[in-house]
């Protein structure tokens, strides 16, 4: 399982085309994380100061057509997660059948990760 943050609004967009994130443009790939607790610290480390709801994709790798490659993060982890951590990349938009479920990050009013929940 691949987990992916999104803002809502950036995932609801479009609902009828794949998912693809600026990133996809921007560098070549969609960043995802390999479990719930390097999630929270990419979360913590990027991602305080996103406005609305949170939330996490659980993406099914086997299920995607684009590319995943599991790569070291360029320059460096974030805080909390150790050197040598493999990324899951995927080099292509993510279909949306690949999308297995969602989460939503709890924040503090500070924005910081406190853990997942179930989304209804």
């Amino acid at each position: 399982m691949l987990f992916h943050l999104v803002p809502l609004d950036d995932w609801l967009h479009a609902p009828e085309r794949p998912y693809a994130p600026a990133s996809l443009d921007e560098e070549g790939f969609v960043h995802c994380s390999p479990d719930e607790t390097v999630t929270l610290a990419v979360a913590d480390a990027f991602y305080r100061e996103v406005a609305g709801p949170l939330m996490v994709l659980l993406i099914e790798e086997a299920a995607l057509r684009a590319e995943v490659r599991w790569e070291a993060a360029d320059p460096a982890p974030p805080p909390g997660v150790p050197e040598g951590t493999a990324f899951p990349h995927v080099y292509g938009p993510i279909d949306r059948p690949a999308v297995t479920g969602m989460l939503e990050v709890v924040r503090d009013p500070y924005g910081r990760p406190l853990g997942l929940t179930a989304w209804s």
